[in-house]
Parts: C-alpha cells; sequence; structure tokens
C-alpha cells in the first residue's frame, strides 16, 4: 500500500491556523449583524474601509485615533467578528495584556510576534521565519489589528514591518516594497495617554521613539474618532 500524502493536510498540523478556524461562525454572524445595527456613521466609514482594503488584498495601514471610551474596542470585535464568521483569520494583539483579554483571540505584540525586548532599529520578530507555523498564520491572516499602539517604540513596529516583507515577498517580490508586506493592519490608541518608556530619556527622546516618529507614520491613513460609547452586550 502506498503513503498517504501528508502535504494536502500539513496545515491541519499548525494549531497557529487552526485555532482562529474554529470559532463558531453562525454565533457569529449573529453577533455581527447585532454589532452593525449599533455602529455610528464614523465607526461604519472606518468598518468599511477596513473591509475593503483586506477583501480585496490592496493592503493598507489605518490608525484609530481615539480616547478611551469612543468605541475602538467595539471596532475591533466588530471586524473580528465580521471576518471570522467567514472563515477567515483575524490576528489581534496588544501592546498591554489588560488590552489584549478585551479581544476574543487577542495577546501581546511582544508574545505574538517574537519582538525582543531591548528592541534596536535593527531588530527584526524572532519567531516569523519564512516556512514556520507563525508565518503561516500571518500570511494567511485577513487583517491584523494592534491596540494600544502608541504605547509600545517605534522600533517594534518596524520590527514588524521588516519581517512581514521577508515572508511575504516569497508570495510576491513586489511586497517587500510595500508596508508590512502588503497586509491590511489597523493600529489604534491614544497618544496623550502613556507614551514608550525611554530610560532617563528627555521629552524629545519620547517623541522620536513614538509611532508618528517613524518612517510607517507616513503610509497610516487617520481616523480621528470621537464615537459615542457603544452599550453592547451580546445575548
Amino acid at each position: 500500500m502506498s503513503f498517504p500524502d501528508m502535504s494536502a493536510t500539513a496545515h491541519h498540523r499548525n494549531s497557529l491556523v487552526m485555532d482562529p478556524l474554529s470559532y463558531d461562525r453562525h454565533s457569529l454572524s449573529e453577533e455581527h449583524e447585532i454589532q452593525l445595527s449599533s455602529m455610528t456613521d464614523e465607526q461604519r466609514l472606518v468598518f468599511n474601509e477596513v473591509m475593503e482594503a483586506a477583501l480585496n488584498n490592496k493592503g493598507g495601514v489605518f490608525f484609530v485615533y481615539g480616547y478611551g471610551g469612543t468605541g475602538k474596542t467595539f471596532l475591533w470585535r466588530a471586524l473580528c467578528a465580521c471576518f471570522r464568521s467567514k472563515g477567515d483569520i483575524v490576528v489581534v494583539v496588544a501592546s498591554s495584556g489588560i488590552a489584549a483579554t478585551l479581544i476574543l483571540g487577542g495577546v501581546t505584540a511582544h508574545s505574538r510576534f517574537g519582538i525582543s525586548i531591548n528592541v534596536t532599529e535593527d531588530s527584526i520578530c524572532s519567531r516569523i521565519k519564512p516556512g514556520n507555523d507563525l508565518a503561516e498564520l500571518l500570511i494567511r491572516a485577513k487583517l491584523i489589528i494592534w491596540d494600544e499602539a502608541p504605547m509600545t517604540h517605534r522600533h517594534c513596529f518596524e520590527a514588524l514591518d521588516k519581517s512581514l516583507k521577508d515572508v511575504m515577498r516569497l508570495l510576491d517580490v513586489g511586497n517587500a516594497e510595500l508596508p508590512f508586506g502588503g497586509k491590511v493592519v489597523v493600529f489604534g490608541g491614544d497618544f496623550r495617554q502613556t507614551l514608550p518608556v525611554v530610560s532617563k530619556g528627555s521629552r524629545a527622546d519620547v517623541v522620536a521613539a513614538s509611532l508618528c516618529s517613524s518612517y510607517l507614520w507616513s503610509f497610516c491613513k487617520l481616523y480621528i474618532s470621537f464615537f459615542k460609547y457603544q452599550y453592547y452586550r451580546f445575548m
């Protein structure tokens, strides 16, 4: 008897891919319908533009800027429910552990991407390597959401940018010239809250360490959110 062709089922051994595909699509679809009916016009604008970019594989970098209580987390949940109900993968990370727990499937950015603690301008994400399980997850992901982004050093975003370009160029050489290798990335947060901590740094050093001082900032489409707070509970 011939041996079975295991290449066809290789992706089933990747738990990083299988776990995000195991959500209950029916309940997520119902949840998404409720969320759509509760959105403000501003939220719907951001939602539609991110959806269009992701579903059409256009790529793009978005930043939703707003203080606490303006509905950013509600928007993240709506995006996740929409994509996951269709069987797509959304990678959700946050700069802090507390923020990561507010969204189903959320983890810290350092944990998910393998960003070093002492990050420099030459750093890359140590866990993202062409051909490994995490690289497969990111290739298949329709969307990456990074909450509380302003409190993270800009070198962390640049490390992810370099690593994604390295992985995505294997699919298309042109992806190496696109921010984050052509993936759709949505950042959120408030620059008036905690900024990156720079040891013994001046105010100028802190500003220089922020995302808005990175070369990636010029690619960000900025939305200033003053959303009405959403009182939402899914039964």
